[in-house]
């Protein structure tokens, strides 16, 4: 089989299992099979509205980075948060709702105020150690760049005993990767306020930022409630069937820290669609799926492991599907996600979980 450019008028041969095509003039060419038959869940936090455009930030992937210099090296983005970073502990948490569209999810403020209480209460995090960027005149708009300013507070004169979360409760998108640091060809994003605009936060931008500068006795834990966001953070390893997998990139690419360490929790696979959904709740509050779950299980086993929140997270989302009437399965969608951890550098699972 083959196609033409539409540029240059050149025979090309077609490539298999390929979203994007590059001519060798530089023309890219989308091609039909780019939706690599994932399911559209009613409850998912990717509506068919947003289908529409994730096939758009596919087709223009390729432009959209040619414009836009990685965030990590932009010399112009100054602080905009009078509010000084803490020493010890700190939060970032993030709910973007888009209430303004079509695709607007209903769970994400639910899921920071929870997050929120989590830290204060469980983890002893003061408020004033916590920014929380939502739709809410309490605070300031998840927009691409108030998220990337939060990441500057976030990793501010960092020392060793530190101990970060980054949260983000919202939509997630995968575009095709040109850099061959991606096992699976795509890289993963999560999609700020104005993402349709200002464009989307890729998982290089995440580990540039957040990741590489990581130096010795400073921990980062990362919860990414989002579609695609298995490994969002681009980190080496990723725990699979009970054993560590390496996920370093073909290209070599360092993705690692300066010594420190990261914990990744992730609400599925990079292939999977993550829920906002009222499942769980019997008032039939929005929630996502993945916060609910790693939440509850850290309320109700004071000390819980890596491995315990991992696993009672999958065997929660297992037992609300099995719960599903019989005779309402059509309306009630299966919750068809597989919470993933990931780590900067293999370790025992069995370690205790602490922030």
């Amino acid at each position: 089989m083959s196609m033409v450019c539409q540029k240059c008028r050149k025979q090309l041969p077609l490539p298999p299992q390929s979203i994007l095509f590059r001519c060798v003039c530089g023309n890219m060419i989308p091609l039909g099979n780019s939706e690599r038959s994932l399911p559209i869940q009613e409850h998912g936090r990717f509506s068919s509205k947003m289908r529409r455009f994730r096939d758009k930030f596919r087709r223009n992937s390729s432009r959209e980075n040619s414009r836009s210099p990685s965030p990590s090296v932009s010399p112009r983005l100054s602080l905009i948060f009078t509010k000084p970073a803490p020493s010890g502990k700190r939060a970032l948490l993030c709910g973007v709702t888009y209430k303004k569209e079509k695709f607007r999810l209903r769970g994400t403020l639910h899921d920071v105020h929870s997050m929120s209480d989590l830290l204060v209460r469980k983890f002893n995090f003061t408020n004033d150690s916590i920014l929380i960027l939502a739709e809410e005149e309490a605070y300031k708009p998840p927009t691409r760049r108030n998220i990337l300013e939060a990441f500057k507070w976030l990793m501010e004169d960092l020392k060793s005993g530190d101990s970060l979360v980054f949260y983000f409760s919202g939509h997630g998108l995968r575009q095709p990767d040109f850099c061959d640091d991606e096992l699976d060809g795509f890289d993963e994003t999560i999609c700020p306020l104005d993402f349709r605009t200002n464009g989307m936060i890729s998982d290089n931008d995440i580990n540039d930022i957040l990741v590489k500068p990581l130096l010795p006795g400073v921990t980062l834990h990362a919860i990414v409630d989002a579609c695609h966001s298995g490994t969002v953070l681009d980190l080496p390893w990723v725990y699979k069937e009970n054993r560590w997998v390496d996920n370093r990139p073909p290209s070599g690419a360092n993705k690692g820290t300066k010594g420190g360490k990261v914990f990744g929790f992730s609400a599925c696979r990079d292939n999977q669609l993550a829920a906002d959904t009222s499942a769980f709740s019997a008032e039939k509050t929005m929630m996502g799926a993945m916060t609910y779950t790693f939440i509850k299980a850290i309320w109700e086993i004071p000390d819980i492991t890596y491995q315990g929140l991992l696993d009672h997270m999958h065997k929660a989302i297992e037992n609300v599907n099995k719960a599903r009437c019989p005779l309402l399965k059509i309306l009630q969608r299966k919750i068809d996600q597989e919470p993933v951890l990931s780590s900067s550098e293999k370790f025992n699972t069995n370690t205790r979980f602490k922030l």
